[in-house]
């Protein structure tokens, strides 16, 4: 008898799961449950591509709805999963209905953290906007009108993402970071500086060290007018058209937790993506799961990690568990240059910096002789070389890895 696997969430892990097991012949019931109504799409180019302009709404899609009707893919879209009863074996979807499953997988993703102030319904705010879901950038593009003035709370990935598309388009923007500098979690200094120099050249100003301390509204209080900033010097007052936060995203942890699946910084999974229940399986974003590279738990946010984590449950299902040992790698495409990163550099002990005298630069962050993880601007070679560096584990010398003389691959002990 075949078996049913209903997989929560309709996002690239989703996708990814249910055609891989479709293309290694895996012929049990799928059925996807999506709380949008998109088919499964990539997130990745909302604050780049799209939110420019650039990308079509199609084009953001993994599959043609053809293909998911091909392959016998049931999508249940616009559908919101309310909740699991693991005795049953069932899925309480949001129109009454009940799914009743043999394995049941969490693709639930994560939902955009929320700027909270006290006295402020954020919610009743129509020029106060957060991006993570394609109509997110539906509301938020009318609002991105040549001289508009932009407050960007967060200087992250997605926020300078986001910065680099406003200025782009004629924007006034400024960004406000509580670090002292950007992106001070996964990158050095010298790439944080890089990248400030960049986008100050684009007309984009910073706060940092800086803290949203509240907001001014007009008469109405439906929107924002100015936005406090607090730092050392005390309270600056902005003037804003609009305000977009993005600082980060929170686990979709809800169904798993009332289900009395463990949960810690999300839904806790072993190599083989298998919850605390054999038969409830999570990945992608909202997924804790073991690192054979970082030799920890680790919760990455990527569509590299969905696509291979996706690739993990499907051997998982298919009877043949096999654990990951991917590296992990991340991209951010800013104005005309791409930011690619291999590995995670936290631990590390120096910095070695090649090039940076022009419009490109590599970071590799090293702890004793080996290469643990690097940032690469515009040097694609460097970053084969770079990966490769990581992966292996294979010693360098440090000042020939400096040296933008000699090939990268020299600098190999």
């Amino acid at each position: 008898m075949s078996e049913n696997l209903v997989v929560v969430g309709a996002g690239q892990a989703a996708g990814e799961l249910a055609t891989t097991l479709r293309q290694r012949g895996w012929d049990g019931g799928i059925t996807l449950v999506g709380d949008e109504p998109s088919p499964p799409y990539q997130r990745p180019p909302l604050s780049k591509g799209f939110l420019l302009g650039k990308v079509a709404r199609e084009q953001l899609y993994l599959k043609p709805a053809a293909t998911y009707e091909r392959f016998g893919i049931t999508l249940r879209l616009g559908t919101r999963a309310e909740s699991i009863d693991r005795a049953s074996k069932t899925l309480a979807v949001g129109d009454g209905s009940r799914l009743t499953y043999d394995r049941l997988v969490l693709a639930t993703g994560g939902r955009a953290r929320h700027l909270t102030l006290p006295g402020v319904d954020v919610d009743r705010l129509d020029n106060l906007f957060t991006l993570r879901r394609i109509d997110d950038v539906d509301a938020l593009r009318p609002q991105f009108v040549p001289g508009h003035r932009l407050v960007l709370v967060g200087g992250g990935y997605v926020g300078l993402e986001i910065a680099a598309v406003a200025a782009q388009l004629g924007l006034d923007v400024t960004v406000v970071e509580a670090a002292e500098r950007l992106l001070a979690r996964v990158t050095g200094p010298e790439v944080s500086g890089f990248l400030e120099d960049v986008h100050r050249s684009h007309g984009v100003r910073f706060r940092l060290a800086a803290t949203v301390s509240d907001l001014a509204v007009d008469a109405t209080g439906q929107r924002v007018t100015g936005v406090g900033v607090s730092t050392s010097a005390g309270i600056e007052r902005i003037d804003a058209d609009l305000v977009l936060v993005g600082i980060g995203m929170e686990p979709n942890t809800r169904l798993a937790s009332a289900a009395g699946l463990d949960v810690d910084n999300g839904i806790v999974v072993d190599e083989f993506a298998r919850t605390s229940d054999p038969d409830i399986l999570a990945i992608g974003d909202c997924a804790n799961q073991p690192s054979a590279y970082a030799g920890r738990r680790v919760r990455l946010e990527s569509a590299p990690n969905a696509i291979e984590h996706a690739k993990v449950a499907a051997a998982t299902i298919l009877g043949r568990p096999q654990a990951s040992t991917a590296t992990p790698w991340f991209w951010s495409q800013q104005y005309d240059f791409k930011l690619q990163t291999v590995g995670l550099s936290s631990g590390h002990d120096r910095c070695v910096i090649r090039g940076g005298t022009d419009a490109t630069l590599s970071a590799f962050y090293l702890t004793g002789d080996r290469v643990i993880a690097a940032d690469v601007i515009g040097r694609p070679a460097d970053f084969a070389t770079a990966r490769q560096f990581v992966t292996s584990g294979r010693p360098v010398d440090a000042a020939r890895l400096a040296d933008s003389e000699i090939t990268l691959a020299q600098a190999a002990l």
